[in-house]
């Protein structure tokens, strides 16, 4: 239950909802949009402990939306939840507090403190979060160059752009063959 394993829920639902179009399985699609909510609750939840996630599920629920998997005022609906849940702005660097303040603040908390009660994720955390986000990004790339059921109608296609064979392919056919047979005798 680790805020990488949520996050990943998120990237998972995106890659189910997409091959889930693909393979005309509506299914999944219709029950994502139907249980779209309580996964963002679990993935990012408002008591602060997955505000890490909230980026991850705004990039996918704007990836849904593109991909007509949500409609839009869903992803607004959602989008006012999420606002709530973002700590971005209570980061230190953005807040209006002074730099006097700011440096009493740090004095009297550690690195590892929590902050607006959401404990800092340490550095393995950190690092496997990094990890699995690379892994995902190779997946994403490798998903580019696949090659579908259409290798039939791409040869289909190239077969019905060559031309006929004509007097003149005979013609060069046998020039070639004589320059081999001249350049094997060479050797």
């Amino acid at each position: 239950n680790s805020m990488n394993n949520r996050a990943n829920i998120m990237y998972f639902i995106e890659h189910l909802c997409d091959m889930a179009q693909r393979e005309n399985h509506m299914n999944f699609v219709r029950m994502m949009q139907k249980d779209i909510l309580m996964v963002v609750d679990a993935v990012a939840p408002s008591d602060g402990s997955g505000a890490a996630n909230v980026k991850v599920v705004r990039r996918v629920l704007q990836g849904l939306q593109q991909k007509k998997v949500l409609q839009t005022d869903t992803v607004v609906e959602i989008e006012g939840c999420l606002k709530e849940r973002d700590t971005v702005a209570e980061h230190p660097a953005l807040s209006p507090i002074d730099a006097n303040r700011q440096r009493e603040h740090h004095a009297n908390h550690s690195a590892t403190s929590k902050t607006n009660g959401v404990s800092r994720p340490d550095k393995r955390q950190i690092e496997q979060r990094i990890e699995e986000d690379r892994e995902r990004h190779k997946r994403l790339r490798e998903s580019i160059w696949a090659i579908g059921d259409e290798g039939d109608q791409e040869f289909e296609r190239l077969w019905d752009e060559v031309s006929e064979i004509g007097e003149d392919d005979y013609i060069a056919a046998e020039e070639d063959a004589m320059e081999r047979k001249q350049a094997l005798e060479v050797e």
